[in-house]
């Protein structure tokens, strides 16, 4: 992103007290927004940096990529963003191979066990927060402002006012935290949270193999953590590509050096914690690294506040759930102001919050718990406990019940899925 706006304007000319302001441009407020696009409420979405069209991109991929699920594209393609995305570039992925460097221990997954064309999809972030952005704009009842929050304060209602970095004040109905890890929502509002730190970054960047990747996702367990290889497209049509974005998780202390490493010795170094599984790394892009936090808010909701996606909760992202939840999280949310709507409810009553935060949180600690007891497992080097996660995985990958019940989970076909997600028939729009 960009703190210069988007050569794209908001197709909405209004400029009042919406019902909802929603805090935070970025993939999980864009959702919220996009699903309540022409309906009988008015939404006001502030962000200083809004996104950048495709014109200013620069040639290379962007480092930061989702694993996209099929619950997720589903979403994506009802709310018409889809058509967009594709005619940039998004990567289907048919396989994953899941191995532990540590062991012979091995699982595998195939589109075609599930009776699927593909798994997933992984996407640049900003493919699909600027398909988004487009929709949002082009919604009569929207309006994207660009500027940032100032503070927070209690109105003589009981209501709050927000006061804007442009000078402005507002007084929403219902107000919405996504703005991301750092939510200055969130924090404005004494939201208590549970974190702690990995002791752990994780570098990411694009690099091109000696082979190709076969639309296959690839995941090494190794005893600094995982390293991830999902598959890229230079066009969504193309075919053999040798592109892939790597998230590799390594100790604090460990990250130094490596980002040191010059690019011949980091291609020599990366190809060779990844087995050379695709031959030789031959060259990558320019490396960024962030430290990994988990952080989970207690509650998502306080009267007239609901908070989503990565302002409510982080994750590992060894599994690449991340941005999933907090698009379940939208979609949920918009269902159940469509509900309050239908049965003339006010937006800020606390039974539709509540329903929200009961929906979500349930799923999201499960897939967190699940997360921290992969990483946890894999990373402790005691042999007898190596034994038996390679025996686990060999086991798994022999049983055709377990490794479907696992794809389900993975391609987000489980659990209180909103509408937007459900399974059927998606056409593009």
């Amino acid at each position: 992103m960009n703190s210069t706006p988007s050569t794209s304007s908001p197709s909405t000319s209004w400029s009042g007290q919406p019902d909802i302001l929603i805090v935070g441009a970025g993939m999980a407020g864009l959702t919220l927004a996009a699903a309540l696009a022409e309906q009988p409420v008015s939404v006001q979405i502030i962000d200083p940096q809004l996104p950048d069209g495709p014109e200013r991109w620069p040639n290379s991929f962007d480092p930061r990529v989702s694993a996209l699920t099929q619950a997720s594209e589903n979403m994506l393609r009802r709310l018409g963003a889809w058509p967009a995305m594709a005619a940039q570039r998004v990567a289907p992925f048919a396989h994953m191979d899941v191995w532990d460097g540590d062991g012979t221990g091995n699982i595998q997954f195939h589109a075609a066990e599930a009776g699927a064309t593909h798994l997933g999809h992984i996407v640049e972030n900003r493919v699909t927060t600027h398909a988004l952005y487009e929709r949002v704009l082009a919604a009569s009842n929207v309006e994207v402002i660009a500027t940032g929050l100032d503070k927070i304060l209690e109105n003589e209602q009981g209501g709050w006012r927000i006061l804007l970095s442009d000078g402005r004040a507002l007084e929403p109905t219902l107000l919405i935290g996504a703005d991301g890890a750092r939510s200055r929502v969130r924090d404005q509002l004494g939201f208590r949270c549970r974190t702690w730190s990995y002791g752990q970054s994780a570098i990411v960047t694009t690099v091109q193999t000696a082979q190709p990747h076969g639309d296959t996702a690839r995941q090494v367990f190794l005893e600094s953590g995982p390293l991830a290889f999902l598959p890229l497209r230079e066009q969504s049509t193309s075919r053999g590509s040798c592109l892939s974005s790597i998230v590799w998780t390594l100790d604090d202390d460990q990250l130094e050096p490596v980002m040191a490493l010059s690019e011949a010795e980091f291609c020599a170094r990366l190809g060779q914690a990844f087995e050379q599984r695709l031959g030789p790394v031959l060259n990558t892009d320019r490396r960024f690294a962030f430290p990994l936090l988990q952080n989970h808010a207690v509650d998502y909701i306080q009267p007239g506040v609901a908070l989503l996606g990565d302002a409510a909760h982080t994750i590992h992202p060894l599994a690449g759930q991340g941005i999933n939840l907090g698009l379940l999280d939208a979609a949920v949310l918009a269902e159940e102001i469509q509900r309050a709507l239908q049965y003339e409810l006010p937006l800020d009553d606390f039974s539709i919050l509540r329903r929200y935060q009961r929906r979500r949180k349930p799923h999201n600690l499960l897939l967190m718990s699940t997360m921290e007891g992969f990483k946890r497992l894999f990373g402790v080097d005691v042999p007898p406990l190596r034994v038996v996660r390679n025996l686990g995985m060999s086991f798994c990958n022999r049983h055709s019940l377990i490794k479907g019940q696992i794809m389900a989970r993975a391609m987000g076909m489980e659990g209180d899925l909103p509408a937007l997600a459900q399974p059927g028939l998606v056409a593009d729009f």
